[in-house]
C-alpha cells in the first residue's frame, strides 16, 4: 500500500498574515478555524520516499508463541524439539443468543412453530367449516381454546380451626445440698492402702472358698497350691502407668516435631503458585525390621493415630520370616503392638467397622486374622491347605462392610490368578473363588496359531473394590492388563483394558469420583482410567519404577506416588495437569516401596526397603483441593479432547 502524500509546508514565522477583503464578521457568526501542528519529531520525506510503495504481508502466526519446545522421546531416547506450535490467540469472544440452522436446538424450535402453525390452521379451517354448516346457528364456544389468561376469579374457603388448649403441670424441685471437702496426699495414700487390703481379703476369701470345696471332694486329697500375691511393680496397673509415662517422655523428646505436625506452615507457598513441600516429621523403625521391606502400610479407621505395618521381602530368592508392627504418632519409639509370621507379610487391612480385626496376606499364600486388643502372637483364624489356601503370594486383602446376615468377609487376590471371598465363621475361615482371572491377549497382538492362553491363569496382583458400587472392583495383572469384574457376575470381565506393558503393582479408585481409578505400574507410568472408556484418559511418566500411588481423602484431584530412586511425586491436577506439584527426594540409597494418606490429617506415610517408615506434612499448596467431582470432570474433558497420547 502507498502511503498519503504529505502536501503541508511549514510557514515562515515572519510573514504576515494577507489582508482580508471581506467584512468583519459578527462574533456570532465567526466560523471556527482549523489548524494543523506537525510534531517535532517528524520525519520530513522527499517526494521520491513518499511516492515509494510499501508492502506488508500479514501472517497468521503468533508472535509470543514459542518456537523452541522440545520433548523427550522415548522412542528415540533423545529430546526433540516440537514441529507444531499452537498458534492461536483468542482476542475477542462474546456468547450471542443467535442458534445455527442445522443446530438440534434450532431444530427443536423450528418443529415446535411449524406444530404451532398447523393447530392454528386446523382450528382456522374447523370454525370455517362449521360456520358454513350452521348459517344462522350460534358460534361454537371456542372459550377454552382462546382463554384469556389475563381474566381470572379466586375463589376461597374458610373452616373453623379446633381451638387448642396449652396443659401443663409443675413438680416441686428435688432437694439439693451443697457439700465440699479438701484431699492431702496422706488421705489419697490411706485410700489406697485400704482398697489393696480390700483386694487381698477378697482372694483370700475366694482361696478359702475354694479350698472348701476341695476338702468335699474325696477324689482330690492334695491341697491346692499357694497362688502368689501380685506383684506391683509387674501388675497390669503399673504397665499401664508406665505406658503413660513413655508417652510423655516421648512428647518432651520429639517436642519440635509435635509443634511441627500441629502448626507448621510453609509460608513461601503464598508466593508460588503450582508448586509444594513435604515436611518431614518422624521416623518408625524397628531393630526386629532390619533388612526386611516395608510391604503393607494400614491405617485405623478409628484411631487415626495408629496404623499398622508389615514387613516382608519382595526378592523371591531372600525370603525371610515376617513382621506385623503397630505404631502409634504418640509414641514413635516403639510399636505399640508386634506380631510375627512363619513366611514374609506381602498385605494388611483393617475392618472399616471392627477395628480391632486385622487381615493379612502372607508371601506363601495363607491368609489370617488377628484381633490386636488379645496381644498375643496368635492369629485368631487361619486358612489351610484343606481350606483353600493360595499356591502363590497373597499380594492385598480387603474387608468388605457388614451385610445383613452380619458375617466378617474379605477379599484376597493371588499369583495363582484367584480372587477368593474369605468368611469367618465359628471355627475356620470358609472360602469362595469369586473370579479365576483367566489370560487374555490383545486382539491386535495377538497370534491366531497361538494356543497358550487355553487353560491358563494370569497373576493377580493388585485390586480395589469400587466406593459406591460394591460389587464392582478391578485387578491388576502380572501381564499389565486391567480387568474389571463384579461379584455378581464370575464367568467373565465386564472389561479389560490395555495400557501398561508391565506388572500393574497398584490400582486404587477415587475417594469422591465414582468412574475413575488409578494405576501404577513397573513400566514408569501411572494411567488415570474412566472405567466406561477402554483407554487411558492421562498417562504420567516417572522416569522410575512406581512402587505404589494413592488417592488424597480430601481432594478429588490429588494424588501421590513413589518411585524406587527414593522421590514422592505428589499431584494436582486441578493445578497442573502435565507436571508434578512436588517432587522430593526421600530416603537415600533406598528404594520407596508403599505410601499412604491419612483419612484426616494432612500426613502421609512412605515406606522403604530397608524397614523404615517416614511420615510426611503437605505444605498448604498440597492441600487446596475440594471434593468437587466437577472439577475432575472437566480436566477429563479437555484430556479427552485434545487427543492427549498415552
Amino acid at each position: 500500500m502507498a502511503p498519503k502524500k504529505a502536501t503541508l509546508k511549514k510557514k515562515d514565522e515572519g510573514e504576515a498574515p494577507p489582508a482580508s477583503s471581506t467584512p468583519a464578521f459578527d462574533a456570532y457568526d465567526m466560523q471556527p478555524t482549523k489548524e494543523v501542528r506537525k510534531p517535532d519529531n517528524q520525519v520530513v520525506l522527499n517526494d521520491k520516499q513518499l511516492n515509494e510503495e510499501v508492502t506488508k504481508q500479514l501472517t497468521a502466526n503468533n508472535p509470543n508463541a514459542p518456537t523452541n519446545v522440545a520433548r523427550f522421546s522415548m522412542k528415540e531416547k533423545q529430546y526433540k524439539f516440537e514441529p507444531m506450535v499452537d498458534q492461536l490467540v483468542m482476542h475477542y469472544a462474546c456468547d450471542g443468543y443467535l442458534l445455527h440452522k442445522g443446530g438440534d436446538d434450532a431444530k427443536r424450535q423450528m418443529d415446535l412453530e411449524r406444530m404451532e402453525n398447523e393447530a392454528m390452521a386446523d382450528f382456522d379451517k374447523l370454525a370455517a367449516t362449521q360456520g358454513e354448516g350452521d348459517d344462522g346457528a350460534e358460534a361454537p364456544d371456542d372459550s377454552k381454546q382462546l382463554r384469556n389468561q389475563f381474566n381470572f376469579s379466586e375463589r376461597a374457603a374458610q373452616t373453623v380451626n379446633n381451638p387448642m388448649r396449652d396443659r401443663m403441670s409443675a413438680t416441686e424441685p428435688p432437694a439439693t445440698n451443697t457439700f465440699n471437702t479438701s484431699c492431702t496426699q496422706w488421705e489419697i495414700y490411706d485410700a489406697y492402702m485400704e482398697d489393696q487390703q480390700r483386694i487381698t481379703l477378697q482372694k483370700e476369701m475366694q482361696k478359702k472358698a475354694k479350698i472348701k470345696e476341695a476338702d468335699k471332694k474325696p477324689e482330690d486329697d492334695k491341697a491346692p497350691p499357694k497362688e502368689k500375691k501380685q506383684d506391683l511393680m509387674h501388675g497390669v496397673t503399673m504397665t499401664k502407668a508406665v505406658k503413660v509415662m513413655e508417652r510423655m517422655v516421648n512428647q518432651n523428646s520429639y517436642d519440635d516435631i509435635a509443634q511441627d505436625f500441629k502448626y507448621w506452615e510453609d509460608q513461601s507457598d503464598q508466593f508460588r503458585e503450582g508448586e509444594g513441600t513435604l515436611l518431614p516429621l518422624w521416623k518408625f523403625y524397628n531393630e526386629r525390621a532390619k533388612r526386611r521391606h516395608v510391604t503393607a502400610i494400614a491405617w485405623n479407621p478409628e484411631y487415626l493415630d495408629l496404623f499398622a505395618v508389615g514387613y516382608g521381602s519382595f526378592d523371591f530368592i531372600k525370603q525371610m520370616s515376617g513382621l506385623i508392627c503397630c505404631y502409634s504418632l504418640k509414641n514413635p519409639s516403639h510399636p505399640e503392638y508386634t506380631f510375627t509370621t512363619d513366611s514374609g507379610v506381602m498385605c494388611l487391612d483393617f475392618h472399616p467397622q471392627h477395628s480391632s480385626l486385622l487381615a493379612v496376606g502372607l508371601y506363601d499364600g495363607t491368609v489370617m486374622v488377628y484381633d490386636v486388643r488379645n496381644k498375643v502372637n496368635r492369629p485368631i483364624r487361619q486358612c489351610t491347605v484343606k481350606n483353600g489356601k493360595h499356591t502363590d503370594p497373597v499380594w492385598q486383602v480387603s474387608w468388605q462392610e457388614e451385610d445383613l446376615s452380619k458375617e466378617l468377609n474379605f477379599f484376597s487376590v493371588s499369583s495363582d490368578g484367584r480372587v477368593t471371598l474369605w468368611t469367618m465363621s465359628k471355627s475356620e475361615l470358609v472360602y469362595q473363588d469369586v473370579m479365576e482371572l483367566k489370560l487374555v491377549s490383545n486382539a491386535t497382538d495377538r497370534d491366531p496359531d497361538d494356543d497358550t492362553t487355553l487353560g491358563s491363569l494370569a497373576g493377580g496382583c493388585c485390586f480395589d473394590f469400587n466406593k459406591t458400587s460394591e460389587h464392582l472392583f478391578v485387578v491388576g495383572t502380572e501381564e499389565g492388563n486391567i480387568h474389571k469384574c463384579s461379584k455378581a457376575y464370575n464367568s467373565q470381565y465386564l472389561e479389560t483394558y490395555f495400557g501398561h506393558n508391565m506388572a500393574v503393582y497398584t490400582v486404587v479408585w477415587n475417594h469422591h469420583h465414582p468412574k475413575v481409578f488409578l494405576s501404577a505400574s513397573a513400566d514408569w507410568t501411572v494411567k488415570l482410567w474412566d472405567h466406561t472408556m477402554a483407554k487411558a484418559v492421562m498417562s504420567f511418566d516417572l522416569n522410575n519404577a512406581v512402587g505404589d500411588v494413592a488417592w488424597s481423602p480430601s481432594s478429588v484431584t490429588t494424588f501421590a506416588a513413589v518411585t524406587s530412586d527414593g522421590k514422592v511425586h505428589v499431584y494436582d491436577l486441578h493445578e497442573n495437569k502435565h507436571e508434578p506439584m512436588c517432587e522430593q527426594k526421600i530416603v537415600r540409597k533406598a528404594k520407596l516401596t508403599k505410601i499412604s494418606f491419612n483419612p484426616k490429617h494432612p500426613i502421609i506415610l512412605v515406606g522403604d526397603d530397608r524397614g523404615c517408615v517416614t511420615s510426611l506434612k503437605l505444605s498448604p499448596n498440597l492441600r487446596k483441593g475440594t471434593p468437587e467431582m466437577d472439577r475432575l470432570d472437566r480436566i477429563m474433558d479437555v484430556a479427552l479432547k485434545g487427543d492427549m497420547p498415552e
